[in-house]
């Protein structure tokens, strides 16, 4: 029987990448309005990993933002809520971004 040494197979090299796609993790944020005129994001990774130091965006209607910040080491980000319609937008890179409109967050 003949064995191969060295190189890798088409089929070992689709494994390997594959199953770097197991790895991977999305993105999670859900935003409450707290009653009192401000709102708490939570924000985290289907991992279990922390969303600290991610970005967070509040935007107007238009897409403009209104305030940004970042997660706290709780993996939180509290504001102010705006008046009118708005959206928040958890910026965990490209392919990991959730926006959650003002529509969707209640007390």
């Amino acid at each position: 029987m003949r064995r191969i040494k060295y190189g890798l197979t088409a089929l070992t090299l689709t494994a390997i990448m594959g199953s770097s796609q197991a790895l991977a993790h999305t993105p999670l944020c859900a935003c409450y309005d707290n009653g009192d005129g401000t709102v708490l994001c939570e924000g985290g990774f289907s991992d279990g990993s922390s969303a600290s130091g991610i970005e967070v965006s509040v935007l107007d209607a238009n897409g403009n933002a209104l305030m940004e910040g970042s997660m706290n080491e709780y993996s939180e980000f509290e504001f102010d809520k705006p008046k009118g319609e708005y959206s928040v937008m958890f910026n965990a890179g490209p392919g990991h971004e959730v926006e959650i409109s003002s529509a969707d967050i209640v007390e």
